[in-house]
Protein backbone atom coordinates (compact mmCIF):
# COMPACT_ATOMS: atom_id res chain seq x y z
CA UNK A 1 0.00 0.00 0.00
CA UNK A 2 1.04 3.60 -0.61
CA UNK A 3 1.09 6.11 2.26
CA UNK A 4 1.55 9.90 2.00
CA UNK A 5 2.72 12.31 4.69
CA UNK A 6 2.44 16.02 3.96
CA UNK A 7 4.78 18.05 6.14
CA UNK A 8 7.05 14.99 6.04
CA UNK A 9 10.16 17.13 6.44
CA UNK A 10 8.99 18.67 9.70
CA UNK A 11 9.70 17.34 13.16
CA UNK A 12 6.45 15.39 13.58
CA UNK A 13 6.23 14.30 9.95
CA UNK A 14 9.79 12.99 10.00
CA UNK A 15 9.24 11.11 13.27
CA UNK A 16 5.99 9.68 11.91
CA UNK A 17 7.77 8.52 8.76
CA UNK A 18 10.41 6.67 10.77
CA UNK A 19 7.73 5.11 12.98
CA UNK A 20 5.76 3.88 9.95
CA UNK A 21 8.86 2.45 8.28
CA UNK A 22 9.65 0.56 11.49
CA UNK A 23 6.05 -0.62 11.83
CA UNK A 24 5.89 -1.74 8.21
CA UNK A 25 2.12 -2.21 8.00
CA UNK A 26 -1.11 -0.20 8.20
CA UNK A 27 -4.79 -0.79 7.64
CA UNK A 28 -5.63 0.08 4.05
CA UNK A 29 -8.63 1.73 2.45
CA UNK A 30 -10.36 -1.65 2.28
CA UNK A 31 -10.12 -2.11 6.07
CA UNK A 32 -7.50 -4.85 5.77
CA UNK A 33 -3.93 -4.64 7.07
CA UNK A 34 -1.27 -4.51 4.37
CA UNK A 35 2.45 -3.92 4.04
CA UNK A 36 3.63 -0.37 3.35
CA UNK A 37 5.29 -0.60 -0.06
CA UNK A 38 5.66 3.14 -0.71
CA UNK A 39 5.93 6.02 1.77
CA UNK A 40 5.88 9.41 0.05
CA UNK A 41 6.90 12.47 2.03
CA UNK A 42 5.95 15.93 0.80
CA UNK A 43 7.32 19.23 2.11
CA UNK A 44 9.14 22.40 1.12
CA UNK A 45 12.42 20.98 2.45
CA UNK A 46 13.81 17.90 4.19
CA UNK A 47 16.48 17.07 6.77
CA UNK A 48 19.81 16.05 5.19
CA UNK A 49 19.76 12.54 6.65
CA UNK A 50 16.64 10.82 5.31
CA UNK A 51 16.45 7.09 6.11
CA UNK A 52 17.96 4.91 3.40
CA UNK A 53 14.92 2.80 2.63
CA UNK A 54 13.72 1.67 -0.80
CA UNK A 55 10.10 2.27 0.27
CA UNK A 56 10.75 5.98 0.92
CA UNK A 57 10.56 8.89 -1.50
CA UNK A 58 10.67 12.63 -0.77
CA UNK A 59 9.08 15.27 -3.00
CA UNK A 60 9.47 19.01 -2.49
CA UNK A 61 7.02 21.67 -3.59
CA UNK A 62 4.13 24.00 -2.82
CA UNK A 63 1.11 22.23 -1.36
CA UNK A 64 -1.29 24.71 -2.96
CA UNK A 65 0.05 23.92 -6.46
CA UNK A 66 -2.14 21.11 -7.89
CA UNK A 67 0.40 20.06 -10.51
CA UNK A 68 3.04 19.37 -7.89
CA UNK A 69 0.78 17.64 -5.40
CA UNK A 70 -0.64 15.37 -8.10
CA UNK A 71 2.77 13.68 -8.20
CA UNK A 72 2.37 12.92 -4.51
CA UNK A 73 -1.22 11.72 -4.18
CA UNK A 74 -1.64 9.24 -7.00
CA UNK A 75 -4.76 7.07 -7.54
CA UNK A 76 -3.19 4.13 -5.71
CA UNK A 77 -2.75 6.11 -2.47
CA UNK A 78 -4.54 4.40 0.43
CA UNK A 79 -3.49 6.50 3.43
CA UNK A 80 -2.77 10.21 3.92
CA UNK A 81 -1.43 11.96 7.00
CA UNK A 82 -1.90 15.71 6.47
CA UNK A 83 0.52 17.55 8.76
CA UNK A 84 1.72 20.38 6.50
CA UNK A 85 0.84 23.93 7.55
CA UNK A 86 2.07 27.45 8.13
CA UNK A 87 2.39 27.56 11.92
CA UNK A 88 0.39 29.83 14.23
CA UNK A 89 2.51 32.97 14.49
CA UNK A 90 3.50 32.71 10.82
CA UNK A 91 -0.13 32.44 9.73
CA UNK A 92 -1.03 35.45 11.88
CA UNK A 93 1.84 37.54 10.49
CA UNK A 94 1.28 36.65 6.83
CA UNK A 95 -2.49 36.46 6.40
CA UNK A 96 -2.48 35.54 2.71
CA UNK A 97 0.19 32.85 3.06
CA UNK A 98 -1.66 31.21 5.94
CA UNK A 99 -4.94 30.94 4.05
CA UNK A 100 -3.28 29.84 0.81
CA UNK A 101 -1.28 27.03 2.40
CA UNK A 102 -3.49 25.98 5.31
CA UNK A 103 -6.88 26.14 3.61
CA UNK A 104 -6.31 26.10 -0.15
CA UNK A 105 -3.54 23.54 0.24
CA UNK A 106 -5.80 21.35 2.34
CA UNK A 107 -8.60 21.62 -0.22
CA UNK A 108 -6.21 20.76 -3.05
CA UNK A 109 -5.07 17.68 -1.12
CA UNK A 110 -8.64 16.58 -0.45
CA UNK A 111 -9.59 16.94 -4.12
CA UNK A 112 -6.72 14.66 -5.09
CA UNK A 113 -7.71 12.20 -2.35
CA UNK A 114 -11.19 12.21 -3.86
CA UNK A 115 -9.74 10.86 -7.10
CA UNK A 116 -8.05 7.85 -5.48
CA UNK A 117 -9.17 4.39 -6.57
CA UNK A 118 -10.56 3.75 -3.09
CA UNK A 119 -11.44 6.36 -0.41
CA UNK A 120 -8.16 6.71 1.51
CA UNK A 121 -7.88 6.94 5.27
CA UNK A 122 -7.10 10.59 5.95
CA UNK A 123 -5.64 11.80 9.26
CA UNK A 124 -5.61 15.59 9.65
CA UNK A 125 -3.43 17.37 12.20
CA UNK A 126 -5.62 20.12 13.68
CA UNK A 127 -5.04 22.17 16.84
CA UNK A 128 -6.59 23.35 20.09
CA UNK A 129 -6.19 26.81 18.51
CA UNK A 130 -9.68 25.93 17.22
CA UNK A 131 -10.92 27.30 20.55
CA UNK A 132 -10.86 30.86 21.83
CA UNK A 133 -12.90 33.77 23.11
CA UNK A 134 -15.03 33.28 26.20
CA UNK A 135 -14.33 29.74 27.31
CA UNK A 136 -15.36 27.57 30.25
CA UNK A 137 -12.63 26.83 32.78
CA UNK A 138 -12.48 23.25 31.51
CA UNK A 139 -13.31 22.41 27.88
CA UNK A 140 -14.83 19.11 26.79
CA UNK A 141 -16.06 17.38 23.66
CA UNK A 142 -19.16 19.59 23.51
CA UNK A 143 -17.30 22.93 23.51
CA UNK A 144 -17.94 24.86 20.28
CA UNK A 145 -14.86 25.95 18.30
CA UNK A 146 -14.43 29.73 18.23
CA UNK A 147 -10.92 30.44 16.92
CA UNK A 148 -9.43 33.85 17.64
CA UNK A 149 -6.48 33.57 15.24
CA UNK A 150 -6.22 33.05 11.49
CA UNK A 151 -4.35 29.80 12.14
CA UNK A 152 -7.15 28.49 14.34
CA UNK A 153 -9.76 29.51 11.78
CA UNK A 154 -7.86 27.74 9.01
CA UNK A 155 -7.66 24.56 11.06
CA UNK A 156 -11.40 24.61 11.81
CA UNK A 157 -12.22 25.16 8.13
CA UNK A 158 -10.17 22.10 7.23
CA UNK A 159 -11.86 20.07 9.96
CA UNK A 160 -15.22 20.80 8.35
CA UNK A 161 -13.86 19.88 4.92
CA UNK A 162 -12.50 16.56 6.20
CA UNK A 163 -15.86 15.81 7.81
CA UNK A 164 -17.83 16.71 4.69
CA UNK A 165 -15.57 14.77 2.31
CA UNK A 166 -16.00 11.81 4.66
CA UNK A 167 -19.79 12.23 4.68
CA UNK A 168 -19.77 12.16 0.88
CA UNK A 169 -17.69 8.98 0.86
CA UNK A 170 -14.66 10.59 -0.82
CA UNK A 171 -12.31 9.81 2.10
CA UNK A 172 -12.36 8.09 5.50
CA UNK A 173 -11.28 11.09 7.54
CA UNK A 174 -10.42 11.81 11.15
CA UNK A 175 -9.11 15.13 12.57
CA UNK A 176 -7.01 15.37 15.73
CA UNK A 177 -6.83 18.61 17.70
CA UNK A 178 -3.28 18.54 18.99
CA UNK A 179 -2.17 20.09 22.26
CA UNK A 180 1.10 22.04 22.23
CA UNK A 181 3.86 19.54 21.40
CA UNK A 182 6.65 19.55 24.00
CA UNK A 183 9.61 19.08 23.79
CA UNK A 184 10.32 19.79 20.12
CA UNK A 185 13.97 19.13 19.22
CA UNK A 186 15.96 21.40 16.93
CA UNK A 187 15.62 25.15 16.56
CA UNK A 188 12.69 27.43 17.49
CA UNK A 189 10.07 27.97 14.78
CA UNK A 190 7.48 30.68 14.11
CA UNK A 191 4.77 28.99 16.18
CA UNK A 192 3.54 31.12 19.06
CA UNK A 193 3.82 27.98 21.17
CA UNK A 194 7.54 27.63 20.40
CA UNK A 195 8.41 29.02 23.84
CA UNK A 196 6.95 25.91 25.51
CA UNK A 197 9.69 23.75 24.04
CA UNK A 198 12.36 26.45 24.19
CA UNK A 199 11.97 26.94 27.92
CA UNK A 200 13.11 23.32 28.33
CA UNK A 201 15.16 22.50 25.24
CA UNK A 202 17.67 25.35 25.37
CA UNK A 203 18.49 25.11 29.11
CA UNK A 204 18.91 21.33 28.85
CA UNK A 205 21.45 21.98 26.08
CA UNK A 206 23.33 24.58 28.10
CA UNK A 207 21.79 27.64 26.43
CA UNK A 208 19.85 30.52 28.01
CA UNK A 209 16.14 30.53 27.13
CA UNK A 210 14.26 33.83 26.94
CA UNK A 211 10.68 33.08 27.96
CA UNK A 212 8.22 35.52 26.29
CA UNK A 213 5.23 34.73 28.54
CA UNK A 214 4.58 34.97 32.26
CA UNK A 215 5.61 32.01 34.38
CA UNK A 216 2.00 31.34 35.41
CA UNK A 217 0.97 30.82 31.75
CA UNK A 218 -0.55 27.36 31.44
CA UNK A 219 0.00 25.00 28.51
CA UNK A 220 -2.05 21.97 27.43
CA UNK A 221 0.71 19.71 26.15
CA UNK A 222 1.62 16.37 24.66
CA UNK A 223 5.03 14.84 23.95
CA UNK A 224 6.18 14.11 20.37
CA UNK A 225 6.21 10.38 21.14
CA UNK A 226 2.60 10.34 22.35
CA UNK A 227 1.61 12.49 19.36
CA UNK A 228 3.07 10.02 16.86
CA UNK A 229 1.30 7.17 18.70
CA UNK A 230 -1.94 9.16 18.39
CA UNK A 231 -1.56 9.68 14.63
CA UNK A 232 -1.09 5.96 14.07
CA UNK A 233 -3.83 4.99 16.52
CA UNK A 234 -6.26 7.39 14.80
CA UNK A 235 -5.44 5.83 11.46
CA UNK A 236 -5.88 2.28 12.70
CA UNK A 237 -9.15 2.88 14.54
CA UNK A 238 -12.07 1.52 12.54
CA UNK A 239 -14.32 4.03 10.81
CA UNK A 240 -17.33 2.87 12.82
CA UNK A 241 -15.66 3.98 16.07
CA UNK A 242 -15.73 7.61 14.91
CA UNK A 243 -19.41 7.73 14.06
CA UNK A 244 -20.71 11.10 12.89
CA UNK A 245 -18.06 13.12 14.73
CA UNK A 246 -14.77 13.05 12.86
CA UNK A 247 -12.97 15.53 15.11
CA UNK A 248 -11.28 14.64 18.38
CA UNK A 249 -9.61 16.63 21.16
CA UNK A 250 -6.51 14.65 22.07
CA UNK A 251 -5.77 14.08 25.77
CA UNK A 252 -2.86 15.96 27.29
CA UNK A 253 -1.65 17.43 30.57
CA UNK A 254 -1.90 21.00 31.85
CA UNK A 255 1.37 22.53 33.07
CA UNK A 256 2.26 26.16 33.84
CA UNK A 257 5.62 27.45 32.64
CA UNK A 258 6.74 27.57 36.27
CA UNK A 259 5.85 23.87 36.55
CA UNK A 260 8.03 23.10 33.53
CA UNK A 261 10.96 24.91 35.11
CA UNK A 262 10.43 23.12 38.43
CA UNK A 263 10.31 19.74 36.65
CA UNK A 264 13.49 20.57 34.75
CA UNK A 265 15.15 21.35 38.07
CA UNK A 266 14.06 17.94 39.42
CA UNK A 267 15.25 16.08 36.33
CA UNK A 268 18.36 18.05 35.33
CA UNK A 269 19.37 20.18 38.32
CA UNK A 270 19.47 23.85 39.31
CA UNK A 271 21.94 24.90 36.63
CA UNK A 272 19.50 24.06 33.83
CA UNK A 273 16.55 25.74 35.56
CA UNK A 274 18.52 28.95 36.11
CA UNK A 275 19.03 29.34 32.36
CA UNK A 276 15.39 30.41 31.94
CA UNK A 277 15.15 34.21 31.70
CA UNK A 278 11.81 36.03 31.56
CA UNK A 279 11.67 38.45 28.59
CA UNK A 280 8.04 39.43 27.93
CA UNK A 281 6.70 39.63 24.38
CA UNK A 282 3.24 41.21 24.35
CA UNK A 283 2.35 39.80 20.91
CA UNK A 284 3.13 36.19 21.89
CA UNK A 285 1.49 36.56 25.31
CA UNK A 286 -1.70 37.85 23.69
CA UNK A 287 -1.90 34.92 21.26
CA UNK A 288 -1.15 32.29 23.90
CA UNK A 289 -3.49 33.85 26.48
CA UNK A 290 -6.44 33.01 24.22
CA UNK A 291 -5.66 29.31 24.09
CA UNK A 292 -7.41 26.80 26.35
CA UNK A 293 -5.31 25.01 28.96
CA UNK A 294 -7.69 22.50 30.58
CA UNK A 295 -9.70 19.78 28.88
CA UNK A 296 -11.82 16.77 29.70
CA UNK A 297 -11.37 14.20 26.93
CA UNK A 298 -13.55 11.18 27.79
CA UNK A 299 -14.22 10.28 24.16
CA UNK A 300 -10.52 10.17 23.25
CA UNK A 301 -9.68 8.16 26.35
CA UNK A 302 -12.50 5.70 25.63
CA UNK A 303 -11.14 5.28 22.09
CA UNK A 304 -7.72 4.36 23.45
CA UNK A 305 -5.77 7.61 23.06
CA UNK A 306 -3.34 8.32 25.91
CA UNK A 307 -1.79 11.43 27.48
CA UNK A 308 1.69 11.60 29.00
CA UNK A 309 1.76 10.67 32.70
CA UNK A 310 3.44 13.93 33.83
CA UNK A 311 5.83 16.69 32.74
CA UNK A 312 8.83 14.94 34.33
CA UNK A 313 8.24 11.98 32.01
CA UNK A 314 8.03 14.32 29.01
CA UNK A 315 11.41 15.85 29.87
CA UNK A 316 13.04 12.48 30.46
CA UNK A 317 11.66 11.18 27.15
CA UNK A 318 13.16 14.17 25.31
CA UNK A 319 16.57 13.61 26.91
CA UNK A 320 16.50 9.90 26.06
CA UNK A 321 15.03 10.19 22.54
CA UNK A 322 17.35 12.99 21.42
CA UNK A 323 20.46 11.78 23.20
CA UNK A 324 20.80 15.05 25.10
CA UNK A 325 23.89 15.43 27.29
CA UNK A 326 22.49 17.63 30.03
CA UNK A 327 24.81 20.58 30.61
Amino acid sequence: MKVVITGGGGMLGFKLAKALLARGRLTGADGKEAAITRLTLFDTAFPPALPQDPRLEAITGDIAAPGVLARVVTPDTQSIFHLASVVSSGAETDFDLGWRVNLEGGRTLLELARKCAKPPRFVFSSSVAAFGGELPEVLDDTTTPNPQTSYGAQKVCCEYLVTDYTRKGFIDGRSLRLPTIVVRPGKPNLAASSFASGVLREPLNGVVSECPVSLDTGVWLLSPGRCIESFIHAHETQSSAWGMSRVLNLPGITVPVSGMVDAMRRVAGDAAAKRVVYKPDERIQKIVAGWPVKFRTPRALAMGFKPDPDIDSVIRAYIADEGVKVA
